[in-house]
């Protein structure tokens, strides 16, 4: 069970990087935040229960940038 969520975090982030890589999504549109730190959350916390400890610091620094990019869009006022 924690390799099939370990390759769905995976497909997420590397979905997020492929479709922004052809222009299908903003770097920092809603759903490549979103697929990113969903992504990346999951392998975090699976690092973090297999105690591999060079991944979760991978992983919980892109989980810490994503939500940081996505807390800023979020509170951003647009069109002041």
């Amino acid at each position: 069970m924690a390799q099939l969520a370990q390759i769905v975090g995976a497909l997420l982030i590397l979905a997020a990087y492929v479709l922004a890589q052809f222009g299908v999504l903003d770097q920092r549109s809603y759903w490549y935040l979103w697929l990113n730190l969903v992504g990346a959350g999951a392998l975090t916390v699976l690092a973090w229960h297999e105690r591999q400890w060079g991944f979760l610091l991978l992983e919980g620094v892109w989980t810490a940038v994503t939500a940081w990019s996505l807390y800023g869009r979020l509170t951003a006022r647009e069109n002041v």
